[in-house]
């Protein structure tokens, strides 16, 4: 399912500079430590994938606070994210300067009722969509990665998305690390 570029094809994308996304990335591109970025892609999902799929239900839904959300609802805010950042690059990487709006991630976490849903369907969903994302990004060439739009009121460049997709997914897995396997 994830076919990760051959060393003709692949290219090193270097870490995006400051300035080239919002402060509030920080935490997101700064999570993200290795040099090939489509490797780590396909390795953070394994990681996050053998995480959440060796624990049990009680846990899966367990809630650390009031308020606060499940693994389910973790996992599903991920795959959320992911595809809003997919989004956001391709349109930036077709040149649209459309302004695009950011979402709000609690009625987004609301709405998919993630707590319903079977840990291994969720899973399936993140590999998809880890797919997706690294094919897209696999066919931009290098230029497109120094693209940029608008989001959530910020400027961001391509390559800055990609980044904060990888660091996104970790910061939550460090999340779930802390916050729930006590």
């Amino acid at each position: 399912m994830f076919i990760l570029p051959n060393q003709q094809n692949r290219q090193m994308i270097s870490r995006p500079p400051s300035g080239s996304y919002p402060a509030s990335m920080n935490t997101y591109i700064e999570s993200v430590k290795g040099d090939n970025i489509f490797e780590e892609l396909l390795s953070s999902y394994m990681e996050t994938m053998e995480l959440v799929t060796s624990l049990d239900p009680e846990t899966l839904h367990y809630r650390y606070a009031e308020g606060k959300w499940t693994i389910l609802d973790i996992l599903q805010h991920i795959i959320d994210t992911e595809r809003i950042f997919n989004y956001r690059a391709l349109r930036f990487a077709r040149k649209d300067r459309t302004i695009l709006h950011g979402f709000e991630q609690d009625e987004y976490v609301t709405a998919a009722q993630a707590t319903l849903r079977d840990v291994n369907d969720l899973v399936r969903e993140l590999s998809l969509v880890r797919a997706n994302t690294i094919e897209l990004f696999k066919s931009f060439r290098p230029e497109i990665f120094d693209f940029e739009g608008i989001a959530n009121a910020n400027t961001i460049t391509v390559k800055a998305i990609l980044f904060a997709i990888l660091g996104h997914e970790i910061h939550h897995r460090i999340i779930i690390e802390k916050r729930y396997l006590i």
